[in-house]
């Protein structure tokens, strides 16, 4: 299957996801990021240090996957 210009080209393991196992897992990413704004990993010190970690690691995956369309 041809990858569309819509979802990003994702390997995994040197295997190159179909389109819809890369919509898949962009949609799985931002059901995550979109948790972890909403009720975080808990209030205490490693929880918010976690949320953070993750929302940070969300953001650099996105300009990976479309860096022509999010600016930061």
């Amino acid at each position: 299957m041809t990858q569309s210009s819509t979802e990003p080209t994702i390997t995994i393991n040197g295997v190159v996801l179909t389109t819809g196992e890369a919509m898949t897992m962009r949609v799985a990413l931002e059901a995550f990021a979109t948790d972890l704004l909403e009720h975080g990993l808990g209030d205490d010190e490693h929880g918010r240090a976690m949320t953070e970690s993750y929302i940070a690691a969300i953001r650099t995956i996105r300009l990976k996957m479309f860096p022509r369309h999010i600016a930061g």
